[in-house]
């Protein structure tokens, strides 16, 4: 054991709750990273729609009003690509022999690679209906996706899920572990562990969303459509490639990384670094606007 382990820090995983007639109302921290993220999300394309000298020809690809419209259906993607994905990745197994648990999604469980796929399909669609350019509405979306990232891994942090393996670092900590009904119990816990999900919260998150932005107003790199999609897709994949290193993984894959030595999130991660490095090529290609 390290010589000092940082305490967890013992924050509410429910921002409220409210009883009501029998039943209990609970607004917990990872729906509101959800929320936050999309409505900020949201508000980002709104500011960028408003400026049309950063895009090619100097004209926007959609309206300011759109992007309320395109709330929608990004919110259909993450929500049920996420919870496809998980059912699909990671316990494909075990939901066919409980498949009604399928939709319990209120006991967790979402992939960020399934939520992902669901926003594509729905900016294709959406799109496809709308008329409007499909690569330069795809670099609004990656510009802002880091924010949801980096929301909804401080709400893992939060919960106390998802968090890294065994660890001697200084900066290890005791997670709580959890009783039968959900609480969490501060009597035992886990041994010292990496805090994994502050790593993926300052890489996917922070640093992705600094060095986009960066990209998009100082390089004018909006001016090359596709090529913030592609530095989305390498920095995500190389950078939750690095934390599963780090991160504890799901207990139903343990054969898995026993035989492979690798985890789903990295096989997952792969294809995202090349289709990012496939996006970023092409875009470089294309001769910048005056």
């Amino acid at each position: 054991m390290p010589a000092f382990v940082i305490p967890f820090p013992d924050i509410d995983p429910a921002l409220f709750t409210i009883a009501v007639g029998g039943f209990e109302f609970s607004l917990r921290w990872y729906a509101l990273a959800y929320i936050a993220g999309l409505v900020i999300g949201w508000r980002l394309i709104i500011w960028l729609m408003r400026r049309d000298h950063l895009w090619p020809g100097n004209k926007a690809p959609m309206t300011p009003e759109q992007p309320e419209e395109m709330l929608t259906w990004m919110t259909l993607g993450v929500v049920l690509g996420g919870r496809a994905g998980y059912v699909l990745f990671y316990d494909f197994s075990g939901f066919m022999v409980h498949p009604m648990k399928i939709f319990a999604v209120w006991n967790g469980g979402m992939s960020f690679h399934g939520g992902f796929l669901g926003v594509i399909i729905a900016t294709i669609l959406y799109t496809r209906v709308k008329q409007i350019p499909l690569l330069q509405t795809g670099d609004s979306i990656a510009l802002v996706a880091p924010v949801g990232l980096l929301l909804g891994r401080l709400a893992n942090f939060i919960n106390a899920e998802l968090y890294g393996r065994p660890t001697d670092v200084p900066w290890a900590m005791q997670f709580p572990t959890l009783n039968r009904d959900g609480t969490r119990n501060w009597e035992a816990l886990t041994e010292p562990r990496h805090p994994s999900q502050l790593y993926e919260a300052a890489l996917e998150g922070l640093l992705l969303l600094v060095v986009m932005w960066a990209l998009a107003l100082g390089a004018r790199w909006l001016k090359r459509p596709g090529a913030l999609i592609g530095i989305f897709f390498i920095g995500y994949g190389t950078a939750r490639f690095t934390v599963e290193f780090f991160r504890q993984w799901d207990p139903q894959l343990s054969e898995m990384v026993a035989t492979y030595g690798v985890t789903m999130g990295q096989v997952l991660s792969v294809p995202m670094i090349f289709i990012g490095l496939g996006f970023l090529t092409l875009a470089m290609r294309r001769t910048v606007p005056a």
